[in-house]
């Protein structure tokens, strides 16, 4: 939560891009969203309602949890880390070309 507040801190989106978000999200865009919303929804009940062996949940101690992060799957925690990171510096990046371009439209010109 803290990396999603701080891309959104760096992209510092104004007006503009408030405008054309509004465009993008007007009229029939939201048919195929919904129409996955209801598919998913709809296997969500399938999965539920079936009649197959319920798995017994136990606990799992935050070690050993740990552990197999850092065992049998350091690979996926690589990657997200590098994915996550990638995302940070195009959000900074973006954000810095959109603050220029939204200064130039609009005259403000700070050098």
């Amino acid at each position: 939560m803290v990396l999603f507040i701080f891309a959104v801190m760096i992209l510092n989106l104004g007006k503009l891009q408030e405008e054309r978000e509004r465009e993008w999200l007007a009229g029939g865009i939201w048919i195929a969203p919904l129409a996955l919303a209801v598919v998913l929804l709809g296997l969500t009940v399938y999965a539920l309602a079936g009649r197959g062996p319920v798995p017994q949940a136990i606990p799992v101690e935050p070690k050993v949890v740990g552990a197999s992060l850092f065992r049998e799957y350091v690979l996926g925690v690589e990657l997200a880390s590098l994915l996550l990171l990638a995302g940070l510096v195009s959000a900074f990046h973006f954000g810095r070309v959109l603050h220029g371009e939204e200064k130039e439209i609009h005259g403000d010109r700070a050098d």
